[in-house]
């Protein structure tokens, strides 16, 4: 049996008695940071072997996991904060474990992206997770349009070292838009600040803030100055459509001629 098991994302208290009795019955522990998550276990006396389970080691470590978890050993999957998955390892694993009828269940928790929605103090609904921002300008430029362009609340992930460049190409675009930026959550400094970019700006490049952010972005006016490519590649990455089916959607967007996309598209 593999248990994903959600850990406190600062405050230690914040765990279950469930994922506690789990950790301590289990054979071993899968985690990102053996460091970070033995300050977790020592808190609560567990006293379990700790691997080091990550990006770069996860394909090699898997078939010795399958083999013990066929052999009926219980094992836990950890992060170093929150739900395992969301922007950490284990999606091979776990699909792995499925296609190997292996028993997989989850233990909930606490959970960065939820808690800072409902912080945020914006509709909850609907809302898309982007995860960790791209550091490379054009892939940024992309995901900031992606969050600009949905009808709803867009949380990520993103450093204080970054936050000024982001709220920067927001601004660009969309100055007035409403954002909300979570830091410390759970944690006695803990702090919430929302406002227009354009303001939030201002605010930061006179308070810099540390350590790593929850930023999440409030829906508003769909931005119109996309080009036809963009607002086709952005229909597609986010709703699932086809690119005729992006076309014909761009078209109403743009107020362009169907026969016009495709001739600027297709016959490029």
């Amino acid at each position: 049996m593999l248990y994903i098991i959600s850990t406190p994302i600062g405050n230690l208290k914040d765990i279950t008695y469930r994922a506690i009795e789990t950790l301590k019955n289990c054979e071993y522990i899968l985690c990102e940071d053996t460091r970070v998550s033995k300050i977790l276990l020592d808190r609560y006396h567990i006293k379990k072997r700790l691997f080091s389970f990550h990006k770069f080691n996860e394909k090699k470590l898997q078939s010795n996991i399958l083999k013990d978890l066929k052999e009926e050993k219980i094992i836990a999957l950890i992060s170093d904060a929150g739900t395992p998955l969301i922007s950490d390892p284990g999606e091979s694993l776990i699909k792995a474990c499925y296609e190997e009828n292996i028993k997989v269940e989850a233990i909930p928790g606490p959970c960065s992206i939820i808690q800072a929605l409902v912080l945020s103090g914006f509709k909850t609904k609907p809302f898309q997770f982007l995860g960790f921002l791209p550091k490379k300008t054009s892939e940024l430029n992309f995901f900031i349009k992606k969050m600009l362009f949905f009808d709803g609340v867009s949380i990520c992930f993103e450093s204080s070292k970054r936050i000024l460049k982001t709220l920067e190409k927001i601004a660009s675009l969309d100055p007035k838009r409403e954002v909300c930026i979570l830091k410390e959550m759970t944690k006695k400094f803990e702090k919430r600040i929302a406002n227009r970019t354009e303001d939030m700006l201002k605010h930061l490049k006179n308070h810099p803030l540390k350590g790593e952010l929850v930023l999440v972005v409030n829906n508003g006016e769909i931005i119109d100055d996309l080009s036809i490519e963009e607002c086709i590649k952005l229909l597609q990455s986010m709703y699932g459509l086809s690119l005729k089916e992006a076309m014909k959607v761009s078209s109403k967007i743009k107020n362009i001629s169907k026969k016009k996309i495709y001739e600027q598209i297709m016959l490029k």
